[in-house]
């Protein structure tokens, strides 16, 4: 008992000697408070804080800390959480307030789930405050399986949403707190393969392509969003890894951009610089670390930086220059709060009952119906009716909830599938269903083609899955490489499927899964209807269906191109921009990007800028009518381009504005849109930066990228 005493005493002295300094003072700011902390900590205890897993300093009453949390969609791989459709398809929307507030719902849950596992003493990874996303590269290229994860492939478009996503996960207002800490990633210049990500150097990029199309988005979120990390990349960039690039972290991000958050690698990148058979940059575990923090590397995913103690004794870095970045790393933790009292947080009193809330499974399936893209409508197929006496569905993702997630996935509590979605809006006797096929191998069943004699239609739902495209993943089937695509076409097995149902002679409505562009020349030209759906999240049985039946009126616009095959498509592994993206492909595609229709029409008229000779730094305003003409009440998307003239070797167009806008049938509207100066910039190889060049421009304006969806108006911007 005198022991228990003693200890009792030690303990007491030691909470309130902890209390007495002055990093524990929450009225200091976060700055002041990790400048005193680092005074105070051993060099063990600082190399221990430059991890994602930073262990508990119990002296300092500093709890354990995971750094590694996912919300690309929703709060990710922590359990029960609210899943909105894939980030390819929240670009879908064109609606950047909409994803504002669907991640505005989503910081709600991470909060609430945060301090709810901090309750229960638990502080694992998955729990905590930073999360790691979003992910702004470019989707150059539609093979990669991780551009589902993305915006797609237009820089201001994925700068638009990226801004959105941050600005809903840190919230905007002035809190003592930051809500939470977003994550641009992965910095930069990087867009697969997959498979060879630890080995690959993507070098001989034009500094145009670098300024004009790779970096825009991470400027963005640095310099308007405030995003508070940044996440460096596996790839080399111009012979250094990106985790190790003084070019990329230092005299971009920090010196032109002026960021002031925490770089943190992606995980195992460090590993990369001197394991035999990738980067290979360095001679070991010591010079790897050492040299990432002194180029800018805050934060290891990993455990490489336990080596910097030898590092130190060895001459390669000095204690002071791990403290510059150890700063950054206590600064943030400080300014969300996780050094306090929960009592004192703000964010503390969002309720657990938030998570898998009505509003927020409702605004899943708003986001749902908001990414739908009809592709093609034949005859005006749809909507469908109801009163149909059988209706088939066939197709390997017809009932699968799981494709519907994507990947960086939460876990909802009931996932409405495709099947479930029709049922819902039919009688049992209304619906056949067979499954037909395997996602990519395999025969079909020829149990279905006997099926679907007595249907008056049938839906086919198929594409591809999370299963086969994605992160390193170890898919061998055709087609199919470490996550990465090989061929863009739909799986052959699919398309012998469709090809033999359509000789029944009967209509067929395609509804696609995917987080990529499909080769589906073939398909295109057979089915009378195509509803690209993306991985939908929770809700997407029921978004799909609403739109099938005119319960809905889709308005979702294709953030990618979609090619006609793989013939259109350059080597994969060359990072130039020459014909890639609607902004550089010179031929035709089969869709293009910006496209999607409406099950009403509409009329864009009375377009004029205010002003047709502006000088460099002065921004414009475009205004237009747009009437609906049809007979639904729906959305339309204007989107506004510019092209320079005179410019041979730069882009055909760039998106520079969009505006989501709703109209009843008969509704007329006026709509005004500020073109600020930065829409005119452009890369000038003579000083290598960007800025607005003298010349001829046109302002294009319409419904989609194609040059026949859009009218021009000529400006002259003057030297």
């Amino acid at each position: 008992m005198k022991k228990i005493f003693i200890l009792g005493l030690l303990f007491t002295s030691l909470g309130l000697h902890a209390q007495s300094f002055s990093f524990n003072n929450p009225q200091l700011s976060p700055s002041e408070r990790a400048t005193d902390l680092i005074k105070h900590l051993t060099l063990n205890e600082k190399v221990s804080l430059m991890m994602d897993k930073a262990p508990a300093i119990p002296r300092f009453k500093i709890n354990e800390y995971n750094w590694w949390n996912e919300a690309l969609h929703g709060v990710g791989r922590g359990g029960l959480a609210t899943v909105f459709p894939q980030a390819i398809g929240l670009a879908a929307t064109f609606d950047n307030e909409a994803v504002q507030n669907t991640f505005d719902m989503v910081s709600d849950e991470a909060r609430a789930k945060h301090h709810d596992f901090k309750r229960k003493g638990e502080f694992e990874r998955y729990q905590g405050l930073t999360f790691w996303t979003p992910n702004i590269n470019i989707f150059r290229d539609p093979r990669w399986g991780r551009g589902q994860e993305t915006y797609g492939e237009d820089p201001y478009l994925t700068a638009k949403m990226g801004v959105a996503v941050v600005n809903g996960l840190q919230g905007t207002s002035n809190t003592k707190y930051d809500k939470l800490h977003a994550c641009a990633k992965h910095y930069a210049v990087h867009s697969g393969p997959e498979w060879n990500r630890h080995e690959f150097d993507a070098k001989d990029i034009s500094k145009r392509d670098l300024w004009e199309t790779y970096l825009p988005a991470f400027k963005a979120l640095v310099q308007e969003a405030n995003v508070k990390e940044v996440m460096c990349a596996y790839n080399r960039f111009e012979g250094k890894p990106c985790c190790g690039n003084d070019q990329l972290l230092q005299y971009i991000l920090r010196d032109k951009w002026g960021f002031e958050g925490v770089v943190v690698s992606d995980c195992g990148a460090i590993t990369d610089f001197y394991k035999t058979g990738n980067h290979e940059t360095h001679p070991n575990k010591e010079a790897a670390s050492a040299d990432a923090v002194l180029s800018g590397t805050d934060l290891e995913c990993g455990n490489n930086y336990q080596s910097l103690l030898k590092a130190v004794k060895d001459g390669l870095i000095t204690e002071n220059q791990i403290d510059v970045s150890l700063y950054r790393i206590l600064k943030a933790r400080f300014e969300l709060g996780l050094m306090d009292d929960d009592e004192i947080v703000s964010w503390s009193k969002i309720p657990i009952s938030v998570v898998d809330s009505e509003s927020h499974k409702a605004k899943a399936l708003e986001m749902a119906q908001k990414s739908l893209v009809l592709l093609k409508n034949k005859n005006n197929i749809l909507p469908l009716s109801k009163s149909m006496k059988k209706i088939a569905i066939i197709g390997p993702n017809a009932n699968d909830s799981v494709a519907m997630w994507g990947n960086y996935n939460g876990f909802p509590s009931h996932t409405v599938t495709i099947l479930e979605g029709i049922k819902n809006k039919l009688s049992d006797d209304q619906v056949i269903y067979d499954r037909g096929c395997n996602l990519v191998s395999g025969e079909f069943s020829s149990e279905v083609l006997k099926k679907v004699s007595d249907a008056e239609l049938i839906i086919f739902v198929g594409g591809i899955s999370p299963q086969v495209e994605g992160e390193e993943m170890p898919v061998s089937e055709k087609g199919f490489k470490g996550g990465d695509r090989t061929s863009i076409e739909l799986p052959k097995v699919q398309r012998d499927l469709i090809h033999s149902l359509k000789q029944q002679g009967k209509p067929i409505i395609l509804v696609l899964f995917s987080g990529s562009a499909l080769g589906i020349t073939p398909e295109a030209n057979e089915v009378d209807a195509i509803v690209q759906a993306w991985y939908p999240g929770q809700a997407g049985g029921t978004a799909v269906a609403d739109v099938l039946f005119g319960d809905y009126n889709p308005a979702g616009r294709l953030p990618v191109t979609f090619y006609k095959d793989d013939t259109q498509l350059p080597d994969y592994q060359d990072y130039s921009m020459r014909g890639r993206t609607y902004r550089y492909l010179k031929e035709d595609p089969l869709y293009p990007f910006g496209y999607g229709l409406s099950y009403t029409n509409f009329i864009i008229e009375n377009a004029h800028l205010n002003k047709k000779n502006i000088v460099p730094g002065e921004n414009i305003k475009l205004s237009l009518n747009i009437e609906n003409t049809g007979n639904y009440d729906g959305d339309e998307v204007i989107q506004i381009y510019v092209r320079k003239i005179d410019d041979k070797n730069g882009p055909l167009k760039s998106l520079k504005a969009f505006n989501r806008i709703h109209l009843k049938k008969g509704e007329k509207k006026s709509m005004e849109v500020e073109l600020p100066s930065t829409s005119f910039e452009t890369f000038d190889s003579s000083v290598e930066e960007m800025r607005v060049v003298p010349g001829n421009y046109e302002v294009l304006y319409g419904k989609s990228s194609a040059d026949k969806d859009l009218k021009k108006i000529d400006l002259i911007i003057e030297k």
